[in-house]
């Protein structure tokens, strides 16, 4: 974990082959947007979390239907638009659904430009090469990066690390290489279909920017009684990871974040063998990760209108 950098309160990592620096925490968005967080509290967390010194500011365009981002949005004017690092996601895989959900988020947000914009949801392993099609999602990003519409490339994915595999193996085919991908890192995803084990090593070798998520998974792992927030966070950016992306959903979640950067010595050995040996087997099948073992979470399964139409061209081969 090279290039950490500090102040008072927050903690500072460069993010991949980008030369960002950008704070080790990321503010979820998808928290901000909840029914149950009222628009002035989610632009008071937003607003404070950036007072304090985080930077990098996580969001996508299917966040409570368009809430999270109109209320980043609301939050990033009067000049903390210059202070963060925004980031958000799409779910098109066809190029037109992709450039069209961009353009909502610019709206959204109320920005001329996003700094990074993430394939979301590569779950499937399909997704690769819808993304890549000469008709896919990639080639609108590619365009709107040429346009000024954003900075850098990544993509997400919370299923299965072979499928994240295979998203870097059809790039690398395309000659294309994403600035960041984001997974989750969390004290059970070591023992099972372990994003840690299997994508962390290739992107260090390849100085691609990791974006943690799910570290508590929304509280569910903390349901298993083995760990704690804080050993939570502190596992996760004790891995190489550029940016924990945590959700925060009131001042004292946010106070908690804070408080795992203020006590965060890097960990030997010896001293994650022993963190991880607590959730070893409540781990072991992927219950506390459902994520990984059920469609709960994945939302362009229950929308799937939002990826868009498959390539023209293999609808006519299929038809010829």
């Amino acid at each position: 974990m090279s290039g950490n950098t500090s102040n008072s309160e927050m903690l500072y990592r460069v993010l991949g082959s980008t030369g960002e620096r950008v704070s080790a925490i990321g503010l979820g968005g998808w928290h901000i947007g909840l029914k149950y967080v009222d628009e002035q509290l989610g632009i008071r967390i937003v607003r404070t979390a950036i007072d304090r010194g985080i930077t990098f500011m996580d969001n996508s365009w299917d966040y409570n239907g368009g809430v999270s981002e109109i209320r980043m949005g609301k939050a990033l004017r009067d000049g903390y638009r210059d202070k963060v690092f925004l980031m958000t996601k799409i779910d098109g895989r066809s190029k037109k659904e992709a450039a069209r959900q961009l353009d909502e988020s610019l709206q959204r947000l109320q920005v001329d430009h996003i700094d990074l914009v993430q394939h979301h949801e590569i779950i499937r392993y399909e997704d690769p090469h819808r993304v890549f099609d000469p008709e896919g999602a990639n080639a609108a990003l590619i365009e709107a990066r040429e346009a000024g519409k954003l900075r850098y490339i990544g993509f997400t994915g919370h299923k299965d690390p072979h499928v994240h595999l295979h998203m870097l193996e059809v790039a690398a085919e395309r000659g294309f290489k994403f600035d960041t991908v984001q997974m989750p890192l969390n004290v059970m995803d070591a023992h099972y279909r372990s994003f840690a084990k299997l994508i962390v090593p290739e992107l260090v070798k390849n100085n691609i920017g990791i974006l943690g998520m799910k570290s508590m998974a929304n509280g569910i792992l903390l349901r298993s009684n083995t760990v704690t927030p804080i050993e939570c966070l502190q596992y996760a950016l004790n891995l190489p990871t550029s940016v924990v992306i945590t959700g925060i959903d009131s001042m004292d979640i946010l106070d908690q974040a804070f408080e795992a950067v203020r006590t965060f010595q890097p960990m030997n050995e010896q001293q994650v063998r022993s963190l991880l040996a607590k959730t070893a087997e409540a781990a072991s099948r992927g219950e506390f990760e459902p994520f990984k073992t059920s469609s709960i979470f994945d939302s362009t399964a229950q929308h799937p209108d939002w990826l868009g139409e498959e390539p023209q061209r293999l609808q006519q081969l299929i038809s010829a």
